[in-house]
C-alpha cells in the first residue's frame, strides 16, 4: 500500500502517499499511477460508507425493512476494486433484500457512477477487447470483457428506459435559430441470426440565418421490423425542437425513399430531396449519354453545367428530365438505357422536391449531408468494423450510448443519473 489515511472529518479526508521513484521516468510514473489510484480507492471506499444507513429501519414503499446487519461487498472504481462493508436490508417475510447504499451512491452493477461513465463511454467508441486493453493500459484497471459489457449494456438500457422521461437541454447557441433542417436515413447492419438489416439513423440540425448549422440532436435506432418506434422518438424530438423554436422554418432533407416523406410532409413546411442524390443520378446520366473515352471532356463539362442549373436555376429539374428523356432514344446499350431510365425516373418522382435555387438565395441547406455522416460516424464507425456481428439488444445499445455522446447530452444523462437514480 502506498497510501494511508492521515486524518478525516466529516467534510474532508486527508490521505498520505508514499511514491517510490526508479531508475527510468516511464517506470517512476508508474509507481506515481499506482499511488494515486491507491489514494482513490482509499477516497471512494470513505466516501461510500457516507451512503449507507445506521442499520436503523427504513421504509420501501408500504413495506418495513430491517437490517440483515453490515455485509462485506466488493465495489468497482476507476482507481481498483474496494471493499466495504455496508447494510443489507429485509421485510420480515423474507424474499430479496435491498441495499440502500447502491441505490443513493448509484452504484450499477457494482460500479461506481464515474467508472460506469468511463466503461460506457469507452465501450461506445471501442470494442469490449480495446475497452479491457486500454483501460488496463492506461488506467492501470484490470476488468473482465463480460464485467465491461455488463456494466457498458446497463448503462445503454438505463438511457432507452429514459427516453420518453429525461428531456435534454439544447447547449447555449452562438446566434438565433432561423432553420431546423429534419433529415432519416437508414444503413445496413449484420445482425447474428438475420443477415443485413436497416439501422436507422435522424438528425435535427439547427441554422443561424447566415446559414451556419449550430447544433445537431441525433436519434439512433436498431433495425426492427418496422420503424414505428424509431419514428415516434424522431416525432418526440421534433416536438421539443418546436417547442423551442416556434417561429424557425422547418425543412425536410432526405434521399428520396417514399417512406422518407410521408413522415416529413407531417413535420416540415418544406420537403427536398438531397441534392447530392440528384447529382449522383446525373453522373450516371452523364455516363450513359457520353459513353465514349474521348466524349470525356465533354461529359464532365455537361455534369457541372446540369448540376449548377439544378441548384441555381428556377426549373431547372424539369428542364433536366425532358433531356434526359430525349436522350433515351440515342443510347448505344442496354446498360446505357438502363441508367438513363433510372435517372428519368428519379426526376420524375422528386422534381417536385427540386427548388433547390429558392433555398440557396436564402442559405439554406438542400442537402442530407448531416444525416449521411450520423450514418458513418455513429453506426459504421462502431458497429460495421470487420467481423462483427451483433444481437439487436447490443446494437440498439450502443446506439443509445453514441447518440447521447454526439448530441451533447452525455454530462447531462449523467446529471440526471446523479439526480434521480438508476431505477427504471
Amino acid at each position: 500500500m502506498t497510501a494511508a489515511i492521515k486524518s478525516k472529518t466529516a467534510h474532508q479526508l486527508t490521505i498520505e502517499v508514499t511514491i517510490p521513484f526508479a531508475q527510468s521516468m516511464l517506470a517512476s510514473e508508474g509507481h506515481i499511477q499506482q499511488a494515486l489510484n491507491d489514494a482513490g480507492r482509499l477516497a471512494t471506499g470513505e466516501l461510500l460508507k457516507r451512503f449507507d444507513t445506521d442499520g436503523s429501519v427504513i421504509q420501501l414503499g408500504r413495506t418495513k425493512l430491517t437490517s440483515k446487519g453490515q455485509v462485506e461487498k466488493p465495489y468497482q472504481t476507476p482507481y481498483g476494486e474496494t471493499r466495504i462493508a455496508r447494510h443489507v436490508y429485509q421485510s420480515p417475510q423474507g424474499g430479496a433484500t435491498f441495499c440502500p447504499l447502491e441505490r443513493d451512491a448509484r452504484i450499477i452493477q457494482g460500479a461506481t457512477p464515474q467508472l460506469a461513465k468511463q466503461v460506457s463511454h469507452k465501450y461506445s467508441k471501442l470494442s469490449v477487447d480495446e475497452v479491457k486493453t486500454d483501460l488496463h493500459s492506461n488506467h492501470g484497471r484490470a476488468l473482465s470483457r463480460g464485467y465491461i459489457q455488463k456494466v457498458a449494456e446497463t448503462v445503454g438500457a438505463l438511457a432507452q428506459a429514459k427516453e420518453e422521461d429525461w428531456h435534454y437541454c439544447t447547449p447555449a447557441l452562438a446566434a438565433p435559430v432561423t432553420t431546423v433542417s429534419i433529415g432519416l436515413d437508414g444503413t445496413p447492419v449484420f445482425l447474428r441470426e438475420q443477415g443485413y438489416r436497416i439501422a436507422m439513423v435522424g438528425t435535427l440540425a439547427l441554422y443561424d440565418q447566415a446559414g451556419e448549422r449550430l447544433h445537431t440532436t441525433y436519434i439512433g435506432a436498431a433495425p426492427e421490423y418496422g420503424k414505428a418506434r424509431f419514428l415516434a422518438r424522431m416525432s418526440q424530438e421534433i416536438a421539443h425542437i418546436k417547442q423551442l423554436y416556434p417561429d424557425a422554418l422547418y425543412i425536410g432533407l432526405a434521399d428520396g425513399a417514399a417512406d422518407n416523406w410521408s413522415f416529413l410532409n407531417q413535420h416540415t413546411a418544406i420537403q427536398l430531396t438531397d441534392f447530392w442524390h440528384a447529382t449522383e443520378y446525373l453522373a450516371q446520366a452523364a455516363e450513359a449519354i457520353f459513353p465514349r473515352q474521348r466524349d470525356h471532356p465533354r461529359k464532365q463539362q455537361w455534369l457541372a453545367d446540369r448540376c449548377h442549373q439544378l441548384k441555381h436555376l428556377k426549373g431547372a429539374a424539369g428542364q433536366i428530365l425532358n433531356e434526359l428523356t430525349d436522350q433515351l432514344a440515342n443510347a448505344l446499350s442496354t446498360n446505357h438505357r438502363e441508367k438513363l431510365h433510372k435517372a428519368v425516373s428519379y426526376f420524375t418522382h422528386q422534381q417536385p422536391r427540386m427548388g433547390y435555387d429558392a433555398l440557396v438565395k436564402q442559405a439554406l441547406p438542400i442537402g442530407s449531408g448531416v444525416t449521411e455522416a450520423a450514418c458513418k460516424t455513429i453506426v459504421k464507425q462502431r458497429l460495421c468494423q470487420s467481423g462483427m456481428k451483433w444481437h439487436e439488444k447490443g446494437a440498439s445499445i450502443i446506439l443509445s450510448l453514441r447518440t447521447l455522446e454526439r448530441s451533447n447530452r452525455w454530462e447531462q444523462f449523467w446529471g440526471k443519473i446523479s439526480q434521480y437514480g438508476t431505477a427504471s
